[in-house]
């Protein structure tokens, strides 16, 4: 007995109008009446419900209209067409069976639950609708993700989760080890001795895998890593995590230009994609989580995003007739207010360029004025900085400099520095938060909810 997915049923519907189906999935509600009832069933492999119709003539429909919520049952039945009613088709049932029975207090109840009370129930909180249209998109956007650079002739690049290289600084990274922490070896000046442990080094679980990623576009020009990142910041906000995903793409022959272009062109490629394959689930987030979600979207796909250098936003900031809570500087970063502010002022994405180079990494392309970097921030409406990206310093005199003047021991990444010696060539390479982009997608204005189990401080369930 072939199990029809309601994908396809609902896909194509004129193909099955009149057919007998057999469908499996978990009962949402039941409205159980006299002499007939309405199971609403959803079975995982898209955002609807289907309304199946039974009536007294099933041998069983005392037992059927008791059925309750998150019961597991098949369904056999004749597809109808409804063209007149709220919902396109139902299914009309000639049988149905209880699979996996469901108590009376199971907590995902047809009723509205608060985010953090669904938090408590991270295992089951997929089966409301919320997060049905949540992990959907999150799953498309992965694949919009690959298709866009797989299309494109990039190498995907699995850089690893443990490392000794140290790219965002290893006072956020977690150190790892194999050592017993009641009997640590120590040394003869009292320091734990490292030279024992199972790499015989202090490792870590990476920040980033764009040290990595720049060793590889030296080989296949263009490259891109895409997987979990970690990170010890004790942040409690709502844009935070311990543990997320992050796309990383490296792009050899690149300069700063080449890659605001490339980044613009990749967002709205995701963006769209999202849209085209995920209708309902963006109709959802749309009318229940963030009004105007849809135009929003929109608005940055038909969009031309603005660039503009860091030192012009702050004059913008300096002259707005606004009372700021963090006065923008030209020597420092700017706050949500400004990114806020920015890009209501141009109206839609703004590219920041140009970044003072004291606030920066060392490996940024230092600029001929020989204060900023050649560093570029992507801030949208509603989200702020969704990008992150720089032209690399290329040359190895100007990165041994900067090293030194940022305490970074070039002996530690001595492998890394070979892609300035042998053969090096202007290159750039950006970062985006996976979740953030989810976020923006979705509207949902919280990480813990764009993740399947989130990782934060003091938070470390399942």
């Amino acid at each position: 007995m072939r199990r029809t997915k309601l994908k396809e049923i609902f896909t194509q519907k004129e193909n099955f109008s009149e057919k007998e189906v057999y469908v499996y999935g978990w009962v949402r509600t039941n409205r159980s009446q006299a002499q007939f009832g309405f199971l609403n069933v959803n079975d995982g492999t898209c955002f609807e419900t289907v309304q199946v119709v039974y009536d007294d003539k099933l041998i069983n429909f005392e037992e059927i209209s008791k059925f309750r919520v998150g019961m597991s049952v098949f369904i056999k039945g004749i597809v109808k067409l409804t063209p007149e009613m709220k919902q396109p088709l139902e299914i009309h049932a000639t049988e149905v069976k209880m699979l996996g029975d469901c108590p009376e207090n199971y907590p995902i109840q047809p009723k509205r639950h608060t985010r953090e009370f669904l938090r408590d129930v991270a295992h089951l909180r997929a089966r409301t609708n919320l997060f049905s249209a949540v992990f959907r998109i999150r799953s498309v956007a992965a694949q919009a993700v690959h298709t866009y650079f797989q299309d494109r002739g990039y190498v995907y690049v699995h850089t690893p989760l443990i490392t000794c290289a140290d790219c965002e600084g290893s006072d956020q990274m977690f150190k790892i080890t194999t050592f017993n922490m009641e009997k640590l070896p120590l040394d003869e000046k009292g320091k734990v001795d490292f030279s024992k442990d199972l790499f015989g080094k202090q490792a870590y679980i990476t920040g980033s895998g764009q040290l990595q990623g720049e060793t590889f576009a030296m080989a296949f020009s263009d490259i891109y890593t895409f997987g979990p990142t970690f990170r010890t910041e004790n942040s409690n906000t709502k844009t935070h995590a311990n543990e997320f995903w992050m796309i990383e793409p490296e792009m050899a022959f690149c300069d700063l230009n080449g890659l605001m272009d490339i980044e613009e062109e990749m967002l709205k490629f995701v963006v769209k994609y999202v849209m085209d394959k995920c209708p309902s689930e963006i109709d959802f987030c749309d009318s229940f989580v963030e009004k105007g979600t849809k135009q929003k979207l929109q608005s940055l796909v038909d969009s031309k995003f603005v660039r503009i250098s860091h030192h012009d936003v702050i004059d913008i900031l300096k002259k707005a007739n606004v009372k700021w809570e963090f006065e923008p500087s030209y020597d420092e970063d700017i706050a949500k207010e400004h990114e806020r502010y920015i890009t209501e002022y141009f109206n839609g994405p703004v590219f920041i360029t140009d970044w003072p180079k004291d606030i920066k990494a060392y490996y940024m392309k230092l600029n001929d004025d020989g204060k900023t970097v050649a560093a570029v921030d992507l801030v949208v409406p509603q989200a702020g900085e969704l990008m992150g990206g720089s032209q690399r310093e290329e040359d190895l005199e100007k990165l041994f400099k900067r090293m030194e003047e940022m305490h970074v021991n070039a002996s530690e990444i001595d492998w890394y520095l070979d892609t300035r010696r042998y053969g090096g060539c202007v290159h750039s390479g950006f970062g985006m938060g996976f979740e953030r982009l989810i976020m923006y997608l979705t509207g949902v204005d919280n990480i813990r909810d764009v993740i399947p189990y989130p990782r934060t401080p003091k938070n470390c369930e399942y």
